[in-house]
């Protein structure tokens, strides 16, 4: 049953991660946020809500008002996951705090791989986090996120602490932006016999926004590299969004290096403090397409 479990455990890896490496708990890769999955999944820079405690937190220290989020991912392989995420000011500080639970149904427990399975197991796999950020100089910020992350696959259970650093320069020029981060710095207990190894994530982005007046919207632009610091791949992230009369968006993205993904899509519609976002992430391989839908509020 040893080498049954190795298996799901290597499997459920792939599966989460789609990219090369020897890393683990791979859920940490996934997204937060319906409008950043749909322009690509960069998050760096080009975020303008509570969304950026999970890419950058420096870009927190735009805060303007309290929100509240609710995210959910049907993804492949039935794998799902749920995210929550708040915002508010605390003696004039920015905070975020986001929760992601994670889980992959359905493993099945063999004693041998021809015999009928003895009982079915679900992975599961969640991080709490707390974040901040505040300007240091003029336009340019810093911000950090310190999270405590779990994962239980079958009877074992690894947890630990990370974090993730963030800086932003916005209006380089009239609309430009420029945001880095670093993320996953931290280690985590054994996972029966050997440590999780976390993936740590580099990402350098631009953005660049300007008013269409004959079409009455806001055009956004967002381009940047990410890599995954144990892995030798480099990931190029483009993405677009039209948002017309500050009412319904348009997003479309696309990134390299992945084996199974690259092009991704979604929409978005604001009705008065309420922003309901949709993307849509095909897999080749037959492996099917990942759904990811979001409700934010944001209070006056």
């Amino acid at each position: 049953m040893k080498k049954i479990l190795v298996i799901v455990l290597l499997c459920a890896s792939t599966l989460i991660g789609q990219t090369a490496g020897n890393t683990g708990v791979s859920f940490l890769k996934n997204g937060f946020g319906a409008r950043n999955i749909a322009m690509s999944d960069l998050g760096v820079v080009g975020v303008n809500d509570l969304t950026a405690l999970n890419y950058n937190p420096a870009l927190l220290s735009n805060y303007q008002s309290p929100q509240i989020m609710l995210t959910h991912i049907q993804s492949i392989q039935d794998m799902s996951t749920q995210l929550v995420g708040a915002s508010f000011s605390l003696y004039g500080i920015p905070f975020a705090i986001g929760v992601n639970n994670t889980s992959v149904k359905g493993f099945e427990v063999r004693t041998a791989a021809l015999d009928e399975p003895q009982s079915t197991f679900d992975v599961h796999y969640m991080f709490g986090s707390l974040s901040t950020g505040f300007n240091i100089y003029q336009n340019i910020s810093f911000g950090v996120t310190a999270k405590y992350i779990y994962e239980n696959i079958f009877s074992d259970e690894s947890s630990g602490f990370a974090f993730d650093f963030g800086l932003s320069y916005k209006d380089i020029i009239d609309g430009l932006d420029v945001g880095a981060s670093l993320k996953n710095i931290g280690t985590l207990s054994e996972l029966r016999e050997v440590a999780t190894t976390l993936p740590k994530d580099f990402r350098l982005g631009l953005a660049y926004s300007v008013d269409v007046e004959k079409i009455n919207s806001l055009v956004s632009i967002i381009g940047g590299v990410q890599k995954y610091l144990d892995t030798d791949d480099i990931h190029i992230h483009t993405g677009a969004e039209a948002l017309y009369n500050n009412i319904v968006a348009i997003r479309l993205g696309y990134m390299t290096g992945y084996e199974s993904k690259g092009i991704t899509a979604g929409l978005g519609v604001n009705w008065n403090n309420l922003n309901f976002d949709y993307a849509f992430t095909p897999y080749s391989f037959g492996l099917g397409s990942a759904h990811t839908i979001s409700l934010m509020y944001s209070f006056n």
